[in-house]
């Protein structure tokens, strides 16, 4: 089994998405774009020498060093033998077709297909307590008083200004994406986590789809 999962309005969603991929987790190991990224960064890997100065000037790592690390993972032992969940790659029609090209080919894609105004909701009203390291959200998990409230912090990513940038580079990247992945399975995840998380497990255990 080897997944693409795509963010339709927004590509990291994790109120939403890390659910969806905990269910995923039980068939493939997932692999999440961002999160290899800074573990190769961490490393003392020549990879990683080549994408400090990048990040350094705070500069989009280029796609042939991104390529690169997620070769060298999906090529790893249990990736390769159990299969893998990809979440965060590809964001643009280029990637996939150098994805492909790289010998990379999932066998389902899901696009989880959330409003604009949903992801400005569950996103710029995040908070974290520094404290305790746990995420409140003002409609669906307040703060349990006023002291935890006061003292939330919101991730620079998550302002509306930077929801909004990413919103706009996501849109004038999706179509074309989806397009590329014509065959890939669309999913209205604008529902409570637990509905989208069941209904994708439904939909993991029927047959592949036919790919022309």
């Amino acid at each position: 089994l080897c997944v693409c999962v795509c963010v339709r309005a927004c590509v990291h969603m994790q109120l939403c998405l890390s659910v969806h991929v905990s269910i995923l987790h039980f068939f493939a190991h997932v692999v999440d774009c961002h999160q290899l990224i800074q573990q190769t960064l961490a490393s003392d890997s020549k990879l990683a020498s080549q994408m400090k100065p990048f990040t350094e000037r705070n500069i989009t790592i280029p796609d042939d060093m991104v390529m690169e690390a997620l070769t060298n993972r999906l090529n790893q032992l249990d990736c390769a033998t159990k299969g893998w969940v990809l979440h965060g790659f590809p964001l643009t029609r280029d990637q996939a077709e150098s994805f492909a090209k790289a010998g990379n080919h999932p066998n389902r894609v899901y696009f989880l297909d959330i409003p604009p105004d949903s992801v400005l909701e569950r996103l710029t009203l995040q908070g974290l307590d520094p404290l305790t390291g746990e995420r409140y959200h003002s409609l669906y998990k307040p703060p349990p008083n006023q002291e935890v409230k006061d003292r939330l912090v919101t991730h620079p990513n998550n302002t509306e200004e930077t929801v909004k940038e990413r919103l706009t580079l996501y849109h004038s990247n999706i179509d074309d994406l989806a397009d590329y992945y014509s065959w890939g399975q669309h999913i209205n995840a604008d529902l409570d986590p637990r509905t989208v998380s069941e209904y994708i497990e439904t939909i993991l255990v029927n047959p592949l789809p036919k790919l022309s």
